[in-house]
């Protein structure tokens, strides 16, 4: 089973090499690093071209989402997953159990757990996310798998659709919501820390971008019939238990 990683980075000089040495070291060898650069001024190119992933694509988009699903298209694995250039994997062999999960369970996806960590060290967890149990009355009451941490076949993508562009902060809950509440892809879940993402991501970096979030939560909750304001409510209220966990 070949798994397909996609890194999209924009002058992430800063923090992508260690993203870049996290891939390098996982244990699971059939796999690939797909890297998408949205044209970037500073360094990242040239750190990148030193790893020599085996893709490297480097050219002006229209944001986030838009160069997920360019990652998507030229993924030539049988799973797809994400690594964004600020994050880590959890430890070396994440690859390796994940691959075990999809192959006894025969299942569509896999999900995991997911870490905040401190911007400048990330051996200091902020927040812990742990994903447990899925069911379909859980996305009703505002549950959701760390998308960092969904593991899906390419499978799913060419027959239900990639990301959403309509949906300029909130498509990854989208197509989470869509896979796994509108189509019901069958998943499964592993007990693991798949990913350590640091703190300060786009989706709370300000008031403005909290809001749009919360109104974009609700119209994918309604799209996929998922639910609605209630469901928005549990889900922000989810994360106040994740900050308590040690």
């Amino acid at each position: 089973m070949k798994i397909s990683v996609i890194t999209v980075c924009y002058n992430s000089e800063e923090n992508i090499a260690t993203c870049l040495d996290s891939y390098a070291s996982q244990t699971y060898s059939d796999k690939e690093h797909i890297v998408i650069d949205g044209a970037s001024t500073d360094r990242t190119l040239s750190i990148v071209q030193r790893y020599r992933p085996e893709r490297l694509v480097s050219e002006r988009d229209k944001g986030l989402y838009y160069a997920l699903n360019k990652g998507v298209t030229f993924a030539t694995g049988d799973v797809v997953c994400f690594l964004h250039s600020d994050d880590v994997f959890g430890s070396p062999n994440v690859l390796e159990n994940i691959a075990t999960i999809f192959e006894k369970y025969n299942t569509d996806s896999v999900y995991a757990d997911l870490q905040y960590v401190s911007k400048n060290d990330i051996s200091y967890v902020v927040r812990n996310w742990h994903s447990g149990k899925f069911t379909q009355n859980g996305l009703r009451r505002g549950w959701m798998p760390p998308h960092p941490s969904f593991f899906v076949k390419k499978s799913v993508y060419e027959r239900y659709g990639l990301f959403d562009t309509r949906y300029k902060i909130a498509a990854d809950y989208d197509i989470m919501m869509r896979f796994l509440g509108k189509y019901r892809i069958s998943t499964a879940y592993c007990p693991i820390v798949a990913v350590k993402m640091r703190v300060g991501g786009a989706s709370n970096r300000s008031l403005k971008n909290i809001i749009l979030k919360t109104k974009e939560d609700f119209l994918i909750a309604r799209a996929n019939n998922i639910g609605g304001l209630f469901t928005v409510v549990c889900k922000n209220f989810r994360k106040l238990n994740q900050f308590c966990a040690k």
